[in-house]
């Protein structure tokens, strides 16, 4: 099983610029390609591939037109271009969202570069340093012990701070046997409402850190474009963001990970969230982060050896546990069943049909 595992990274003033100059000049080959593409297509009508683009760098590098210190890097780019056509042309085809051509990139929103083989310039010292081809030997935070084999890494900035994200290839050791079962149904008031009763608050992190964010987007609005002021101010910014995103992360690994020590088969909604994050709820849903939850959730069950079932969502809000049609609008939270005198939380009752539709896919009762 593959994962990635992320490490913060503590250079030096003389290794920060060297960082940043290789990020330049993979954003500088990036667009080179694209530009090349572009005029190859307008100019004669041909669709250039990875081979042929790649098939040109050892010239390139040996006239100096690239200064990224690592053969290996330079194709990644030159693949990254390669997938950016390639879905480019998968939406064309198919005709279900907007193709968007591909775009130049800015130097400050080019944040990443790959090494794809380790060991190919990168490697770890036995000080516990990682050294990158260009760059030297870094200083990396070691919060947790790093498992299984290294494939890739990959140098990422985040709002002004380095990290390491280490590609790694482990055998996954499933947690001891669980029959325990449970429905889930995510929503707004309550994060998530359990099959068993048991509610998970909603910690709305955006909305609690929506003074702080427009204080900083009106210090950048308010700074003269293209000054170093405003550069600062971006920075500010993009710290508060990711201030956000960290924590509701680190919400969603907590909730799955509990989920999945004591659950031994979960089932969920096959939502199309998407479609309920473009509608009047979208700051709430966008805040709530289901879909990045769901992703955790089962990342962490592939590697648990637990059951995660996802189930038509159809009907399980207006069904009563008696199979009778019982229609609620979305204000009415509690559920009054006619047929049978059923009265609770009306996503408490959505839990329990979760977890009955999810048992009967799986032919348990």
């Amino acid at each position: 099983m593959r994962k990635m595992m992320k490490y913060r990274l503590y250079p030096t003033d003389a290794q920060a610029e060297a960082l940043d100059g290789q990020l330049a000049e993979a954003c500088r080959l990036y667009n080179a390609a694209l530009q090349e593409r572009h005029d190859a297509y307008k100019r004669e009508g041909l669709s250039l591939n990875y081979y042929t683009q790649a098939s040109q760098l050892k010239e390139i590098r040996a006239e100096g037109a690239s200064a990224l210190a690592n053969f290996s890097s330079s194709q990644d780019v030159l693949r990254r271009v390669d997938k950016t056509f390639k879905a480019f042309f998968r939406r064309v085809k198919t005709g279900a969202e907007k193709p968007g051509y591909p775009r130049f990139k800015s130097r400050r929103r080019f944040d990443s570069y790959t090494f794809p083989s380790w060991g190919d310039g990168c490697r770890l010292s036995d000080a516990g340093r990682l050294y990158l081809q260009g760059v030297g030997h870094l200083k990396v935070k070691w919060h947790r012990p790093l498992d299984g084999t290294v494939k890739t890494v990959t140098v990422k900035r985040q709002a002004g701070t380095w990290f390491v994200c280490f590609s790694v290839e482990y055998v996954v050791e499933a947690l001891p046997g669980n029959d325990a079962r449970v429905g889930i149904d995510v929503g707004l008031t309550d994060f998530a409402t359990l099959s068993t009763g048991e509610t998970i608050a909603n910690p709305r992190h955006y909305r609690k850190a929506q003074k702080t964010l427009r204080i900083a987007q009106r210090r950048v609005a308010r700074r003269q474009r293209g000054g170093r002021n405003r550069r600062k101010a971006v920075v500010l910014l993009q710290k508060a963001h990711a201030h956000v995103q960290n924590q509701r992360a680190d919400f969603h690994h907590k909730t799955a990970r509990t989920l999945m020590n004591t659950y031994g088969v979960i089932a969920v909604e096959d939502l199309r969230i998407k479609g309920l994050a473009s509608g009047m709820l979208a700051k709430a849903v966008h805040d709530a982060g289901w879909s990045a939850f769901f992703n955790k959730l089962a990342a962490k069950a592939e590697e648990a050896g637990r059951l995660l079932v996802k189930v038509n969502p159809r009907g399980t809000s207006q069904t009563c546990l008696c199979g009778a049609e019982v229609r609620k609008t979305l204000a009415q939270r509690w559920h009054q069943g006619p047929a049978c005198g059923l009265s609770t939380a009306r996503d408490h009752v959505s839990a329990q049909l979760i977890s009955g539709l999810g048992l009967s896919l799986l032919g348990l009762t």
